[in-house]
């Protein structure tokens, strides 16, 4: 049996690649879906719960992407991280675009607009984003452990 193939690194401008290493993001993201669980208001659920996911999409592009060769110009539109995690790792584009369609709505709820998001959708939000980071741990070679179920347990 052939061993997995590593997946080529995508060249992307420096500007927009994670300062800091997939495991700090990934424990960035175990935190923020931890303190999504134990978070009453629906808006503040679904904002961390959906940052949560976004620092474990930038795991992935700490881990995969490669800074594009120095001199290419830096304008053009900004380029979000569901836009770029696609790009890297396009066996995780469905969640990619699952995610980018939820940043205006997390987008609300962080600036505090109420009813923005009901408690069903942040609960929703919070078992995708977990099953999301259980994906990059697994794309990653890390091992994932759930935490929604023990944060249920210890509540």
């Amino acid at each position: 049996m052939k061993p997995p193939r590593k997946p080529p690194q995508v060249s992307v401008p420096a500007h927009v690649l994670p300062h800091r290493s997939p495991e700090d993001l990934l424990a960035l993201s175990r935190h923020g879906l931890l303190e999504a669980g134990e978070t009453r208001p629906p808006g503040l659920r679904y904002a961390l719960a959906h940052l949560a996911a976004l620092r474990a999409a930038a795991a992935v592009l700490a881990a995969r992407a490669r800074p594009a060769a120095p001199g290419r110009r830096r304008g053009g539109r900004p380029v979000s991280v569901w836009a770029l995690l696609a790009m890297v790792a396009p066996e995780l584009g469905e969640w990619a675009t699952f995610f980018a369609a939820g940043a205006a709505k997390r987008a609300a709820a962080e600036a505090g607009i109420p009813r923005v998001v009901t408690t069903r959708e942040a609960d929703d939000m919070l078992r995708d984003a977990e099953r999301f980071l259980a994906v990059v741990e697994t794309t990653l070679g890390k091992p994932h452990q759930p935490l929604l179920a023990a944060v249920a347990r210890a509540g």
